[in-house]
Formats: structure tokens, sequence, C-alpha cells
């Protein structure tokens, strides 16, 4: 069937765009490296989908707009997807965008070392090249969820002729990327900045339009708000001003505020606890400590208001498949995890404490610290001594992912816009890869679900699909190997001088080609 990606780019300015101007991003944690196809870390999402373009973007609807693909085929069977690609597409070198580049970006990139491209694109066998613009993936078994995965910051494509041949990880472009998409590196100072310049050769003809896009990397909220309001930068995403800066900047009638753009995100904060360490391992202590914690109070006064009681490892926003229905839950009940910590055999000391245990927050904005600080005062009731360890975000994935020394995470996960996207390598036992970044750091193994997900990614029946998935969600929440907390509404503010921001499913992981800056008046 012919998809409807053959479509028009969507144009959401009314006026005519000016050009020119530089606007400036703010960002925290900052990337390490320039490279989304090897990493699901979100820096590097946001700014990589700058610099190289994806095969499709998504509407508010997720429905595939096109970029480096114009249209795509599925045969009857779910197990042939061709991808026709646009012609006459450069890198930033001059060399041409192919079909090359496609293949082996999906075999020995997003299938071997990203976090979640192991699941997305796990039943793709080969990619066959009958021609330089044409794709074809050969699938094992039908993956309706891929359709949903292929924009830049999920699905980045590399050029095959700077990375065939070399070692992926420490290849010098992962820190000076050649893309196809309208901005390129002026410089990178890690930590601090990037700066992009306009591409003058971009393929969609006439953008972007800014001629500059800065990002600094700032790790402190009160200094972001403060150069949001100087008129320093233009725009910071993900809830990375504090939500009491939220209403105080809308007033002075400089600034919008929208939670439009992270339909592709659907991002969910929750425990990771580590199955290996020997406290974790016991059920019942995870579920003493799924009933210490308020979840309500977290959504009130953490986000105040931007998220939802998460209920299950989905978010409430994927409504074809989300069902609560018959899904076991962990109210707040202080009494209740003092009774099970008790029947784990965690007596009260002297001075009530049954339990010291430690708590690594991914340290990604400022929600995941405030959760962790609550969490130590909530705990105290129950008799656990909670210590709150904090450390930048390098120390933090290496301490999960690779030295796998921590008792719990508050960590901060994206679904995207189908299961197998996101959550999928929460629960899966393949997704377990020490040194894989965000990829079941709990070392959770049930070959039960792993039957669920790898039957729920290959259904083509929609009703079939969701009472697998609800099955999945019944079991996750039974072994609770993760405890969902929020399901996260996130936050965009930006000068209102800056347009066409937010104009897609991606928001500000787009490329922002279409974004441009009204002069001041």
């Amino acid at each position: 069937m012919l998809c409807a990606a053959a479509a028009p780019i969507f144009h959401a300015q009314a006026e005519e765009p000016v050009k020119g101007g530089t606007v400036t991003f703010l960002m925290s944690p900052a990337p390490q490296i320039l490279t989304s196809a090897i990493t699901t870390a979100g820096a590097e999402q946001v700014v990589s989908s700058k610099i190289s373009d994806s095969l499709f973007t998504y509407d508010f609807d997720l429905n595939p707009k096109p970029l480096l693909a114009k249209s795509y085929e599925v045969s009857e069977d779910g197990k042939r997807v061709t991808f026709h690609l646009r012609e006459g597409v450069k890198w930033h070198d001059g060399e041409e965008f192919t079909s090359e580049d496609v293949a082996f970006t999906t075999m020995e990139v997003w299938k071997v070392l990203h976090g979640r491209g192991r699941t997305i694109f796990g039943n793709v066998e080969k990619v066959e090249t009958p021609d330089k613009y044409t794709a074809v993936f050969v699938l094992s078994r039908p993956s309706p969820g891929m359709l949903k995965s292929l924009a830049a910051q999920q699905a980045q494509i590399l050029p095959a002729h700077l990375y065939k041949g070399t070692d992926i990880l420490t290849n010098p472009a992962n820190l000076k990327p050649v893309g196809t998409g309208p901005f390129r590196v002026v410089s990178f100072t890690p930590g601090d900045n990037l700066v992009l310049e306009r591409n003058p050769d971009y393929w969609d003809e006439g953008k972007p339009y800014i001629d500059k896009l800065v990002f600094r990397f700032i790790p402190d909220a009160a200094t972001r708000s403060a150069a949001l309001e100087a008129g320093e930068a233009q725009i910071a995403p993900q809830n990375l001003v504090p939500m009491v800066d939220l209403e105080r900047l809308q007033a002075t009638g400089e600034f919008e505020v929208t939670t439009k753009g992270y339909e592709f995100q659907n991002e969910m904060e929750m425990i990771e606890f580590n199955l290996d360490d020997p406290v974790m391992k016991d059920i019942r202590v995870r579920q003493a400590i799924a009933h210490a914690i308020d979840k309500d109070w977290i959504v009130d006064n953490i986000f105040f208001g931007y998220g939802i009681s998460a209920k299950t490892p989905l978010h409430p926003q994927l409504t074809e498949l989300y069902d609560a229905s018959d899904v076991p839950q962990y109210d707040y009940d202080p009494e209740k995890a003092k009774a099970l910590l008790e029947e784990a055999g965690y007596k009260p000391d002297a001075n009530g404490t049954r339990l010291k245990l430690v708590v690594d927050p991914l340290p990604y904005g400022e929600h995941q610290n405030h959760v962790a600080a609550y969490m130590r005062e909530a705990f105290r009731e129950v008799g656990i001594d909670l210590e709150v360890r904090a450390q930048d975000f390098a120390g933090f994935v290496k301490r999960v992912y690779t030295d796998r020394d921590f008792q719990f995470t508050v960590n901060l996960l994206t679904g995207g816009s189908d299961p197998t996207i996101g959550t999928q390598r929460t629960f899966w036992t393949p997704s377990f890869k020490p040194g894989v970044g965000f990829s079941n750091g709990s070392h959770y193994s049930n070959p039960k679900m792993d039957d669920i997900l790898e039957s729920a990614a290959a259904e083509m029946d929609a009703a079939k699909r969701k009472a697998l998935y609800h099955d999945f969600q019944k079991l996750a929440m039974e072994d609770l190997p993760v405890l969902p907390l929020t399901a996260v509404e996130s936050t965009t503010i930006a000068n209102k001088r800056l347009k066409n921001h937010t104009i897609d499913a991606n928001g500000t992981y787009s490329n922002f080609a279409n974004v441009y800056l009204e002069p001041a008046q």
C-alpha cells in the first residue's frame, strides 16, 4: 500500500518567514557526542537532529511526513518495506546521500549499537538496495512499530563513506559530524556550547531560515531562566525551566509555553531497580518502596500538574494500547510498606531504621533530583534510610549501565510513539547489554514477558495487539522490575519572536529548518 507520506512537507507559518539571525537554545545536560545513531541520550538526540535528517518526521497524529524518504510501500504480508529516497541530497562534505547509507546504518549501527534500535529493527534481516534511491527492508516478521520510529532523534542516518570499516563508537565523525540536515557544525566546546551554521546546500531550497543555531549547556536551572529573561536565549525544552518560573515568565507577555511537540517522546519517569542487587531482587522490598511513595504528591508538587500519576509502564497518550484495567497497583500505604519490609526480614533498630539504601537520580533536568529528595523524606516513615547520590550524566550512565554499581535509580525514559520504540527495551531480555545506556538497566528477564513483547511487536491485527500489550502491562506491574511514577507532560518555553519551533510531534527534536526569528520591536 502506498503511504500518504508523498504529500508535500507541512509548513506551519501563515506569514512570510524572516531570514537571518541567531537562535540560542538552552540545554542540560550537555551532549557527550553529536551523533544520536549510537545512543538514546536526550541531549544527543536534540542536537544531532539539526545536523542530519531522517527518513521521516511525524505530524501531531504520528503520521509520517517525508524528509529523506519521499514515500514508502508495505507488502501485504508486512515483511517488505520499500523506501523511495529523495534524489540530489548531499552530505555536508559534498558526497551524495544514497540507499547504501540507509542499509549500512540500519544493519551495522541501529541493530547493533543503538539501545532502542536493537529492538525496533530486530526483525530486519537485510536491506536491499536495487538502486541508489531505493532501500528495501526485508523482515523476518512484520514490524508495525518500526514505521513509527524513523525520526532523526530515533533513527539518525550516518554517512557510510565515513563510517564503513571503522570503529563506529570511536569514529571522529561522532564529534565532528557530517550530516544531510539544515545545519553544519562550526564548533563544539564540550560542556559549554555547540555552534551550528546554515547549510547553504540544503536539499529543501530556501531553508533553513536562520543563519546560526547556538546551543548553550547550562546545568543550573535558575541561570537558564535568567538567560531567557535577559534575552540571551530564545528557547528551553523538556521542563528545563523550573515550573515556578513558567508563570512568571509568561506574565511578562514575551514568552509562550506549550506541552505540544512531545507526542513522539511520551516520557515516563520511573524507578529502575537493579535486580542483581541482593536487596532489590526481593520483590517484597520493591513492593514496599512502591507503597511508600505518594505519586499524586509528586505530580502536584514537583511537576506542578504537568504529568499524570503512572499506573502502567505505558504513557496514557498511547490511547490505542494503554489499558490499566486489572493491572496491579501499589497505592500509597506506609503501613503496608512496613509490613512488607517486616516480612522480608528487615526489623527496625533502636532508631526505627530497618534498611539503608542508595538511590541514583538521573542528572537530566531537576525533576529526578527533586523526586529523590522527596523519597528520602518519605522513606523515613517506613524505616528506610535513603542516601541520594549525585553525579554527572556520564558518571550516572557508567555506574548504572556499565559498572552496575547501584541499587535503584530515578530515571526518565522515552517510551516513544510505539512500545517497540522505547518501552520494550526496559523489559526484554536481549536488551540487557552492559555498556549500552538506558537499555534494561534492571537486568530483568522473564521468558513469558519476552514472548508477549515479541508477539506484540509483530502483530498486525489491532485488537490482538492491544490484548498483548494489556498482558504486558499486567505482567510488568506484577514482576515490578521498574516502578512507573509519572507519565510526564513536558513543557517548552520560548520567546514569542521565535516561530515554528513546535510544528509536529517531534517538537524541539525536529530539524528546525522551518524556524525563524522575528526582529525585535
